[in-house]
């Protein structure tokens, strides 16, 4: 699978001079580099039974997608976790933000496991804490505070959702934005959204669901004073956008879709509402990870996809759907780099410590953060619709 007559830059050969640093498009993953850990990883799983249970979150790597008990998006795979009570070491193939939901939703006893702990979230890292609640000082500063209501994605740290928890907020997920969003509005006569770390999702869902303008949006930048706002343009604002982005969906640009729609009538866009507005706006059809992959199972055979979400996934489908023609929207391969983290080595290193009786790399909540954080979740929870998937 590869994007159609589109030059790609061959492993290890070339730079992308667009890319974010840190997350230059290296080309192809290459094979695992020692077949026998395919055997050490069988046998350590074996050897662990039903005190295991090993999460697969749908971008991660094939080699490491065979030995997942359950696949999945965040939420959906630390609710899987926590109906599983049983087991005794959840091994969570993802990145250190979902490990951490699934360390708040899990029991006590159990413990999560995230094979590598480099493997990140750069969209995550955008939102700190202390910038949040900076954010939140100069907000009442400007006059604004007690008319906002604090909405994170779930793709955002512990202590975010926390904070969110404590002032007031929700969670969402990117399937039920539009939900969450309808329940802030909700909470105050006069309510203003912060949303944070994903400004694209933001929008995206406030201006295509929502029926806010683009100018009812504004952009707050941490790293500038004041977030780069006035407090005029705050108080006319009805949307407070954290300025953040994901790496891998912030790639994908419209002039790749005008070249593809040029080349191939019939072809359909199918993206990711992390994308930004102008890709959306280009695209046939927009949704979460899950509605991907929906709607390529209901796809008709023949059919011609380009999709703009994470390579690992997009590979997956086109070999799962032979009978479709399934591209990738973009002209570098590039995949999730942080996610990309969890590889053979580390999950067999992982696991073969359990059968041991060494606990690496534990994933842990403090207290007092776990407990506002369920309270934003449950929030999530409570609302009508898709409250459950990403």
């Amino acid at each position: 699978m590869t994007t159609i007559d589109l030059p790609l830059l061959p492993l290890g050969k070339g730079r992308d001079l667009t890319s974010e640093r840190g997350v230059e498009c290296p080309g192809d993953l290459p094979a695992a580099s020692d077949p026998d850990l395919v055997a050490r990883a069988r046998a350590a799983k074996e050897a662990l039974g039903e005190r295991v249970f090993v999460l697969g979150h749908h971008y991660q790597r094939d080699e490491v997608i065979e030995f997942a008990d359950v696949t999945g998006d965040s939420f959906k795979l630390a609710r899987d976790a926590a109906g599983r009570p049983d087991a005794e070491f959840i091994v969570f193939c993802g990145v250190h933000f979902m490990a951490e939901s699934a360390d708040i939703l899990t029991a006590d006893s159990q413990k999560v496991i995230l094979p590598d702990l480099a493997a990140g979230c750069s969209m995550a890292d955008m939102a700190r804490l202390g910038q949040v609640e900076d954010a939140w000082d100069a907000m009442a500063d400007a006059g604004v505070q007690d008319s906002i209501v604090p909405v994170t994605y779930m793709n955002s740290s512990a202590d975010i959702k926390a904070f969110c928890g404590r002032n007031g907020g929700v969670v969402c997920t990117s399937s039920n934005a539009d939900v969450a969003l309808e329940w802030a509005l909700e909470q105050k006569p006069d309510a203003k959204i912060l949303f944070f770390p994903d400004q694209h999702l933001g929008r995206n869902t406030a201006v295509l669901k929502m029926g806010f303008s683009l100018d009812d949006c504004v952009v707050w930048d941490p790293l500038q004073p004041g977030g780069g706002l006035t407090s005029e343009e705050l108080q006319s604002a009805r949307m407070i956008l954290w300025k953040g982005h994901c790496s891998v969906h912030g790639r994908f640009t419209p002039e790749v879709i005008d070249a593809l729609r040029a080349k191939h009538e019939g072809i359909n866009i199918l993206v990711h509402p992390e994308c930004t507005h102008e890709v959306v706006l280009k695209a046939d059809l927009v949704g979460s990870t899950e509605f991907i992959i929906k709607t390529i199972e209901a796809a008709e055979p023949g059919t011609t996809w380009a999709i703009g979400t994470e390579l690992n996934l997009v590979k997956r489908l086109a070999d799962a759907h032979p009978d479709k023609n399934i591209v990738f929207l973009d002209r570098n391969v590039c995949y999730c780099s942080t996610m990309n983290r969890i590889d053979l080595p580390h999950f067999v290193w992982a696991m073969e410590s359990l059968v041991a009786g060494q606990v690496v790399n534990q994933i842990t909540v403090d207290e007092a953060t776990e407990q506002h954080a369920l309270v934003a979740l449950q929030r999530m929870l409570d609302l009508p619709g898709k409250s459950h998937r990403d």
